[in-house]
């Protein structure tokens, strides 16, 4: 693979523990890269010894060209919902890769830049401790742009439960909206600029 096809090609693992939703984010992706987006997509996904509790992971590969092989050592986008999750997979991620993660449940121990929300606490407050996985797939989508927003937010719709759209919409609006704020604030940081944002 050359370094030009190598950049057309996005590879995803969002982990965490069973009951988080972890696999079902997996799929949102997937589906929207290849349903909205035109693009190619892969999923695989991996429980541990118990489903519930248990580590948690999806791997989604996002191509323009056809996916060779479905399964990834070197993510290039690392998502992760628990500290076991992070602790599992946070070597592999590559040099240049993007981490992601709840801030409340994982606490990085790097010194790379990473980008983190409260989305289960966010989910708590939107009376839905269920739908942090849908808040971290907003903020995926704003933070990573691997899929566009229109195509997630139309897969996040055909996913999720009959009945509960309108609460899942809202939930990936808040982790979109708090991801683009924290490129916006980062951003900022990084020119140099200070006072109110």
């Amino acid at each position: 693979m050359t370094t030009s096809d190598k950049n057309k090609q996005k590879e995803v693992i969002v982990t965490g523990f069973g009951g988080q939703g972890i696999v079902l984010a997996g799929r949102i992706l997937g589906m929207a890269a290849a349903l909205g987006d035109h693009k190619e997509s892969t999923l695989v996904q991996s429980y541990g010894p118990e489903s519930r509790g248990g580590a948690c992971c999806a791997q989604i590969i996002i191509s323009d060209k056809v996916i060779q092989y479905p399964y990834i050592t070197n993510p290039d986008i690392l998502v992760c919902m628990s500290q076991s999750a992070y602790q599992k997979y946070s070597d592999s991620l590559r040099p240049e890769g993007i981490l992601l993660t709840d801030k409340d449940l994982v606490n990085p121990s790097e010194k790379r830049e990473y980008f983190s929300i409260p989305a289960t606490r966010m989910a708590e407050e939107l009376g839905r401790k269920m739908m942090a996985n849908i808040i971290m797939i907003g903020f995926t989508a704003a933070v990573t742009s691997v899929s566009s927003k229109q195509a997630v937010k139309e897969a996040v719709v055909s996913s999720v439960p009959k009945g509960t759209e309108d609460m899942n919409i809202k939930a990936f609006t808040k982790g979109y909206d708090y991801g683009v704020s924290k490129l916006k604030s980062r951003n900022i940081k990084n020119s140099g600029k200070t006072g109110a944002s």
